[in-house]
């Protein structure tokens, strides 16, 4: 069973950075991707950015430019680095693994483990 432990959430102004991690344990060789989620209260949740194990990435739109993922693989770790932060990136944010052979999704459904979440709040 794969254990995702996200940490790194905060509250920053407009503009601000935070850095998000995920560290995973158990046996992560299953794993062909990695993602961050987000959902702010009201909302669906929704696919941030995600990294396969060949280092492929894909970010959803409101986002490109702004947010980098990688992953320290000695570290098993996964990482988020948010730049220039808006009060509509507030949300609770999620890392989550998948296993089967889909291309880089950032659709709920592909996703087999999920972490419990850290919370980051944007204010203006």
């Amino acid at each position: 069973q794969v254990q995702l432990v996200e940490s790194g959430g905060g509250s920053v102004q407009t503009g601000g950075s935070l850095t998000l991690s995920c560290a995973a344990s158990g046996p992560a060789y299953r794993n062909n991707y990695m993602g961050w989620f987000r959902q702010a209260p009201g909302k669906e949740r929704e696919g941030v950015a995600v990294r396969d194990r060949g280092g492929s990435i894909r970010y959803a739109d409101s986002v490109k430019g702004r947010f980098t993922i990688s992953k320290d693989n000695a570290k098993n770790t996964l990482y988020l680095q948010m730049n220039s932060l808006k009060p509509e990136d507030s949300a609770m944010y999620y890392c989550a693994a998948g296993t089967d052979g889909s291309w880089l999704p950032l659709e709920n459904y592909s996703y087999n483990y999920w972490g419990q979440g850290t919370q980051v709040t944007v204010s203006s």
